[in-house]
């Protein structure tokens, strides 16, 4: 079995994207199944389910979805071998642009959209820079120059990732992507002992553990201050 990531920002395509792309492998006699991680609510498994494709979703709830991920992948991959997959696909929640749910030598594609912002590549960190496919969406709606332009931004932030244009939508593209994401030379049996790409976000303050209220007296744990460069003046 194949297992392959995809990440990116909320609303960036990615559940279109992995659909057509998905459409494409079925033409190929390949089966596929997807395991949505998000946080609080999604409606997407409902698409995948009348799509035919097998599915789960796990909802995070209060915790970092990322850490959730990282504790539930090593059962999610023996449920895909479970049923016989030939690739499992893991879609992750559109969150912060610091996440980073890539393992070393397992497949991580990146979704971004060209409606993002021209400087929107330089403000997502491991989960754009340690991608190894990024897809770039809604093409169609911007100009031809403002496409290379986005590109090449996304190219100077992963010089080392394929980057590919695919359109949701149509799906035009969607078949060039299925082509590369499957290796029928690649088993993955277990991720039991491998390693993330790129270590999660790091904090365990008071916060983190349900406190609400609001000054230092309730701040314990890694909190970092701005300097504001008038502590002289004080």
């Amino acid at each position: 079995m194949n297992l392959i990531t995809f990440s990116g920002p909320p609303s960036s395509g990615k559940t279109s994207i992995i659909l057509k792309t998905i459409e494409a492998l079925k033409q190929r006699k390949i089966s596929v199944g997807v395991v949505k991680f998000d946080c609080l609510h999604t409606d997407d498994d409902i698409l995948y389910e009348k799509a035919g494709i097998p599915v789960k979703k796990g909802l995070s709830g209060a915790l970092c979805p990322d850490h959730f991920f990282v504790s539930n992948i090593e059962e999610v991959v023996q449920w895909g071998r479970k049923i016989g997959l030939d690739i499992l696909i893991t879609e992750s929640a559109g969150l912060c642009n610091r996440c980073s749910p890539y393992i070393k030598n397992i497949t991580g594609v990146c979704v971004i959209d060209n409606l993002s912002g021209i400087n929107t590549p330089k403000k997502i960190g491991p989960m754009l820079k340690s991608a190894d496919i990024v897809v770039i969406t809604k093409g169609d709606i911007v100009s031809q120059a403002e496409r290379e332009v986005f590109a090449s931004k996304v190219n100077s932030v992963n010089p080392k990732a394929m980057t590919m244009h695919i359109n949701g939508l149509t799906g035009q593209g969607a078949y060039e992507l299925s082509t590369i994401l499957y290796d029928e030379n690649l088993n993955v049996e277990t991720v039991q002992g491998m390693e993330l790409k790129f270590p999660m976000p790091s904090a365990l303050c008071s916060y983190c553990l349900g406190e609400t209220r609001i000054g230092e007296a309730y701040q314990m744990g890694n909190v970092r201050k701005m300097k504001l460069g008038d502590e002289d003046e004080q």
